[in-house]
């Protein structure tokens, strides 16, 4: 079976504070890619940015003070694009930093590792969460190929993605 992991697809990131139209396309491609997995009975993970009101008083908002993906608050909720393909089949899994550490004891839960052939990677910003949360699999489950679908993720800049993307490619990650 193949697993896909769909990182912070969130409003924030595809047309809210910190959003831009690579991350707004990436959301489009994402949607279908969704679609095709659910279809076929693939589970499906999506992480979810989650901040508190206090996040400007966070390590993390000293060093980007830009408010974002406040849980309650539309910046935090998936593009809609996303949230359509995904319905209810998918599941959520929200985290306070770029990789989630709870991310494979979902996986472990949710379904049999055993049979996992491949994770698929999709999502943003692929400098930041998408590149973290490929490492923590990469610990979890070393043994499990791991691809990364570029047109379905995008980065703060082009630029960034790029240099994610080769970093990734040097770790031993399928990049496509």
């Amino acid at each position: 079976m193949k697993v896909l992991i769909a990182v912070d697809l969130q409003n924030d990131f595809t047309t809210g504070a910190l959003g831009n139209k690579e991350c707004a396309a990436a959301a489009v491609n994402s949607a279908k890619l969704i679609r095709e997995y659910i279809g076929n009975g693939d589970p499906v993970f999506a992480t979810l940015d989650t901040h508190q009101e206090n996040y400007l008083d966070t390590r993390e908002g000293s060093v980007l003070p830009v408010v974002h993906c406040v849980k309650g608050t539309k910046g935090h909720e998936l593009d809609p694009v996303v949230a359509e393909a995904l319905g209810s089949s998918y599941f959520p899994v929200e985290k306070n930093t770029f990789g989630s550490k709870d991310l494979p004891l979902v996986i472990a839960d949710k379904t049999d590792v055993s049979k996992i052939e491949e994770f698929d990677i999709i999502g943003v910003c692929t400098d930041i969460c998408v590149i973290s949360n490929a490492m923590i699999l990469r610990a979890h489950f070393p043994e499990v190929p791991i691809k990364i679908i570029s047109d379905c993720c995008a980065g703060v800049t082009p630029e960034s993605h790029r240099n994610a993307l080769n970093a990734m490619a040097a770790c031993q990650f399928i990049v496509e």
